[in-house]
């Protein structure tokens, strides 16, 4: 048995700077690896499976069609897999893909473009680290790494990224005032985030940015205390740091 690590990946900047005539969007975006990740413990079997536990294992599925079992479909590859979720559904932290990207290192692909048939973050997710990435994210340019700490506020919410980037179509691809041009479509999809998001505004006295497609916000530095009341709300309030010296 395998025992892996999946760290959550976490867009500090995103740009959408087209769309392609098959309808997927082109980016250019700085990603980078957090020290908060899932843990995955995966043994060669005759056919696959997975089984899922965890503090964030509510609404993950576990059929062929999550991304686990699609990445050893990939690979061409069978095992069981247990996977403990750490990193929230639905968050913007690249959760699924990056534990899609730990099943396809064990499998022994390594090959971005190959990744980015299961999805566009899963190619960042397999190099880790910090990255540029473009094209519709199978284009990974790492950079030097860069020490930062982050406070993530998670609230009681889900985004669907492919809702969000149909949003941002039907507004006519609107460029972001800081420094996510999806906010503006994420919360046309998922009202409730702009509450969060002037919440944590007034209680840190930062204004946060939109991690992807949402849900979860995020300020650099520590900002626990300040932000602990948002807990009694509902939230998840974690302190964590990027990848790297």
């Amino acid at each position: 048995m395998t025992t892996l690590l999946a760290n959550a990946k976490l867009t500090l900047s995103l740009r959408v700077t087209g769309v392609r005539d098959d309808g997927f969007h082109l980016i250019d975006a700085e990603m980078v690896s957090l020290d908060l990740a899932d843990e995955l413990e995966i043994e060669p079997a005759d056919t696959s499976s997975l089984t899922v536990s965890g503090p964030f294992a509510d609404g993950v599925p576990t059929d062929g069609s999550n991304l686990c079992l699609r990445a050893l479909a990939l690979a061409g590859r069978t095992a069981s897999i247990r996977l403990r979720k750490a990193i929230p559904h639905g968050g913007g932290l690249g959760g699924g893909s990056a534990d899609a990207a730990a099943v396809l290192r064990w499998a022994g692909v390594h090959d971005p473009v190959a990744a980015s048939r299961l999805g566009a973050d899963i190619p960042f997710c397999l190099v880790g680290g910090r990255a540029r990435v473009t094209g519709i994210g199978e284009i990974v340019e790492p950079l030097p790494t860069r020490r930062l700490d982050i406070t993530l506020v998670i609230p009681p919410l889900t985004s669907s990224t492919p809702e969000v980037y149909a949003a941002w179509d039907a507004l006519g691809g609107p460029t972001g005032e800081g420094a996510n041009d999806l906010e503006v479509a994420a919360i046309a999809v998922t009202p409730d985030l702009a509450g969060w998001r002037d919440a944590i505004h007034e209680r840190c006295g930062i204004a946060p940015v939109l991690a992807g497609s949402g849900a979860t916000w995020f300020v650099e530095g520590r900002h626990g205390d300040a932000l602990a009341g948002l807990t009694d709300e509902g939230a998840r309030v974690v302190e964590t740091s990027t990848l790297g010296a």
